[in-house]
């Protein structure tokens, strides 16, 4: 997600990634070489950490070892996903092909940049943890965790596409057309099975923490912690759906941003790492606060990169958020600064299904005469830079470090 020819983040060597590398592509699209910590390294290492070892013979005390040991963490917490996924689909199948049909199709939608998993391991080992498969199993839940999200958020969208591939229920409704069912029941079968596979994905996320594998005496605080993230998430997608029922100008995009995105993908996994690593609630507190920040900042520029982005470098449409109508906090401020001229061309244009790139290019005018634009950019900035302060006075090195790089690396993407 960062410039690829940036220099490497304060307290991460040359050689590692950063969650956030390559700005042109979004944290959820298909990994890249440097995606897994080093040019050229596949996704699963040729000399992975054994799972039962501490990672480097203790706490990662420095820049590259934090770095290394992060996409050690990432990589079991890969595995483990895969063998979760192997093991769920053989059960399946004992009952029903269908009901393997659920666990591949919910595979093909694992995985992507696995920012959550690498951010739960920083914290953990900058916290001082050094248990792999500990770490690795907390990671792997926080990704399951993600993929149910995104699942039920493409049922919420009515979306049957992910990252250029069908989703969970685009696979679904493909094998119902090909085995030759009734076209008009293909809508209520996709939804079901794409609503289901989102359960099964949420439940086992918890199953992962009860192998055994993470300590008992951390174990309660860890469940509360996913469980809280996602009744939150729920209220942020909640909040999310019934806005379409309001003015552009009367939802508060900003706290849509902290509820729904902020809390399970970056504050909740900073949190758990810290929790799981044992950091004195200081820093866990201090981290809950980056998370937050980092992640309401990276959602003010995702959404103003889906609306004037190059697709060429960011991979996301430029007319899709414009065709929804959907309320972003840049929508909300081109209403509210634009004049009566300016608010006749998104009343015009904003949430038509049949937006061309004329159209689109008249909204974004406005955006830009108007100040809106700027004014998002700098709230995403000031956001990103509270990010960045916070890691940089409240957390110890080099974890503090390692996520100045990942602020710096996801709120600069695409400019």
């Amino acid at each position: 997600m960062g410039d690829p020819d940036r220099p490497p983040p304060a307290g991460c060597a040359a050689e590692h990634a950063h969650p956030g590398d390559h700005a042109s592509q979004h944290p959820d699209d298909g990994r890249t070489a440097r995606d897994s910590g080093a040019e050229g390294v596949p996704i699963l290492a040729e000399d992975p950490v054994p799972m039962h070892h501490p990672v480097a013979t203790g706490p990662a005390r420095h820049g590259a070892a934090l770095a290394h040991g992060v996409e050690a963490v990432t990589d079991a917490a890969t595995r483990l996903l895969h063998d979760l996924v192997r093991d769920q689909r053989e059960r399946a199948a004992l009952h029903d092909v269908a009901c393997a049909d659920l666990w591949g199709d919910l595979e093909a939608v694992i995985g992507g940049k696995l920012l959550r998993p690498r951010l739960v391991a920083a914290a953990y080992l900058g916290s001082g943890g050094a248990d792999l498969e500990a770490a690795a199993h907390v990671a792997a839940a926080h990704e399951l965790l993600h993929t149910a999200m995104v699942v039920h958020d493409d049922v919420l969208d009515h979306d049957e596409v992910r990252r250029g591939r069908p989703n969970v229920a685009g696979r679904t409704r493909a094998r119902l057309a090909a085995h030759g069912v009734p076209r008009a029941v293909h809508d209520q079968q996709a939804g079901a099975a794409a609503l289901l596979a989102g359960d099964a994905a949420l439940a086992q996320a918890f199953g992962l923490l009860a192998t055994g594998a993470v300590p008992g005496d951390v174990l309660p605080e860890l469940i509360r912690l996913l469980a809280d993230g996602v009744a939150t998430t729920v209220m942020g997608e909640l909040l999310d759906v019934r806005g379409a029922l309001a003015a552009p100008s009367d939802v508060d995009a900003v706290l849509v941003a902290e509820l729904k995105t902020a809390v399970y993908s970056f504050r909740v996994p900073l949190e758990t790492g810290a929790v799981l690593a044992g950091a004195p609630g200081a820093v866990r507190t201090v981290l809950a606060d980056v998370g937050t920040a980092l992640g309401v900042a990276y959602q003010l520029v995702d959404d103003e990169l889906g609306t004037v982005g190059d697709p060429v470098l960011t991979g996301k449409s430029v007319l899709s958020d414009l065709r929804e109508g959907k309320r972003t906090e840049l929508l909300r401020r081109a209403y509210a600064m634009a004049d009566d001229a300016g608010c006749a061309v998104l009343d015009e244009h904003v949430g038509r299904a049949e937006l061309d790139e004329a159209g689109a290019a008249a909204v974004r005018e406005v955006m830009v005469s108007s100040g809106a634009l700027d004014a998002v950019r700098e709230l995403a900035r000031a956001t990103g830079q509270r990010a960045r302060e916070l890691a940089v006075d409240g957390v110890p090195e080099p974890l503090g470090g390692y996520l100045v790089g990942v602020v710096d690396d996801l709120v600069g993407r695409g400019h």
